[in-house]
């Protein structure tokens, strides 16, 4: 049962609040948002506040994230309580993970404040300009960041919301003087539903979110809701390569208004990947797009970053964008925060973050970072990521981790989760151990850098990885290597 003001997410209206009543034009005046260090949530209040709104809000502790958007003049009270809500404040802002017990939301709902949902301020942040919405199982941060570096590089002075930082805490999200807003389309709590795109991408189309999806029927059908939302005349840009997507393709093709453009290596792709080459971190693409071939460098590696940027290739095309100046344009793009970032080099080893949570995520940053690895070899420290995640997929988990010579995994990050009975980070390490992988158990991730520096020999490369704050853990296993280098001298 869903609390006073706090509505289900199959709304499609891209200006309700979360009660249904129609999100007035002022209500996004002096908006209050619970989490606002949150990715997503961050982006918006960013937004907002270089609009000129008077952004309020709070989070469960202080962030770089944080003073960024105080230096905005946004108000950022850390923790939660009743009182940080302002009485003139005209909505509060959520996210799908705050809980309905929460002291502000219970506040809001004394004062009779709308409550709206993150992905309903996003949709009306777009309203009146060109938006591209990328969607996907995974992806979807690189590809919109790919777009937003690409765009802004060209001179279009886009706006974008972005699930991670570009170069720097806040740089996630920008307001634009031009037409054009890239925006990230979360398919997690079907918040995708809200958005009208001009252009809309999907990357690929697999079973995630076990709580909130059952079967791939009802991801399929979420996203051919998502499908249904590109404005008439619109374009669809997705996947030729992945299953999932092939058979979206197939259920929404020949829908009137709606241009579909295919993408990928496969044969009868409307914008063929001819080759991938890779040049240690960087790869050479050369596309077929139009009868005519291109060639163009991505900064990063792994021939998954070379189709995402297919992919915003094909979309700049959409919205009539000079393919050349886009591809070269696409080059300057060398990363999002926490997708294969280098944290740095100590002792000979190169430590690098990666966000992958989900199998296919970890296989292909495993297999991106493999052709940079040269000689040396690749370890791994996993954190899994919610319960549900790992009660489905643990096994797939496991064997993806097969790729690194060495891993050891952590607990179970729990996020907005409660333990399940059960279902433990042994699901994963067994089925890695099964599959003939190097692989441990580390129950105390302060403990990390202590056996990282065991393991490590001048020429690894250490992989950090998982959706929860394995993140940390980078600066730390950089420091204890800097203090004494690895433990184990170079054979």
């Amino acid at each position: 049962m869903a609390p006073a003001g706090f509505a289900t997410e199959d709304s499609e209206d891209s200006t309700e609040s979360k009660d249904g009543a129609q999100l007035s034009p002022s209500a996004l005046d002096r908006p209050h948002f619970i989490g606002i260090g949150g990715a997503g949530m961050s982006g918006i209040a960013k937004i907002l506040a270089m609009r000129g709104a008077r952004v309020a809000g709070s989070d469960a502790r202080e962030s770089a994230t944080a003073e960024a958007l105080r230096a905005l003049g946004a108000t950022v009270h850390i923790g939660h309580a009743a009182g940080h809500l302002a009485d003139d404040a005209t909505s509060v802002v959520v996210s799908s993970a705050i809980r309905a017990d929460n002291p502000e939301l219970a506040r809001a709902a004394e004062l009779g404040i709308p409550v709206v949902h993150r992905s309903d301020a996003l949709a009306a942040l777009m309203e009146g300009l060109r938006p591209i919405a990328v969607a996907g199982t995974h992806g979807k941060t690189t590809t919109t960041s790919m777009l937003a570096v690409s765009l802004g590089s060209l001179g279009l002075k886009p706006s974008y919301a972005i699930g991670g930082d570009l170069d720097a805490p806040g740089s996630n999200a920008q307001h634009g003087e031009g037409e054009i807003f890239v925006a990230e389309a979360d398919e997690s709590d079907r918040s995708f539903h809200k958005y009208a795109p001009e252009v809309a991408i999907i990357l690929n189309v697999e079973l995630d979110h076990h709580a909130n999806y059952a079967s791939m029927d009802e991801i399929y059908e979420s996203f051919e809701t998502f499908v249904g939302r590109i404005r008439t005349g619109g374009t669809l840009v997705i996947s030729a390569d992945h299953a999932g997507a092939r058979e979206l393709t197939g259920r929404v093709a020949g829908r009137d208004g709606l241009r579909v453009v295919t993408y990928g290596e496969a044969e009868d792709a409307d914008v063929r990947i001819v080759k991938v080459t890779a040049r240690g971190l960087t790869s050479e693409v050369t596309v077929l797009l139009g009868g005519r071939m291109l060639t163009f460098t991505v900064s990063v590696p792994g021939r998954h970053y070379a189709s995402n940027a297919v992919a915003a290739l094909a979309a700049g095309s959409a919205l009539g964008l000079p393919v050349h100046n886009l591809a070269s344009a696409l080059g300057s793009y060398t990363g999002v925060k926490r997708r294969l970032q280098l944290q740095g080099t100590e002792a000979g080893v190169q430590v690098i973050d990666s966000y992958a949570h989900h199998p296919t995520e970890i296989a292909a940053d495993l297999e991106a970072i493999r052709g940079g690895a040269g000689e040396g070899r690749l370890l791994v420290v996993f954190q899994p990521h919610l319960f549900s995640r790992t009660q489905e997929l643990g096994k797939e988990m496991g064997e993806a981790l097969t790729l690194a010579d060495s891993s050891v995994v952590l607990d179970i990050y729990p996020a907005r989760e409660d333990p399940v009975p059960g279902v433990t980070s042994a699901l994963i390490i067994d089925a890695a151990a099964a599959g003939g992988a190097d692989v441990r158990a580390e129950h105390d991730m302060a403990a990390i850098p202590e056996v990282i520096a065991g393991m490590a020999k001048p020429g690894d490369l250490v992989l950090t990885m998982g959706a929860g704050d394995v993140t940390d853990l980078g600066p730390a296993i950089l420091s204890r290597l800097g203090k004494g280098g690895p433990a184990r001298p170079e054979a």
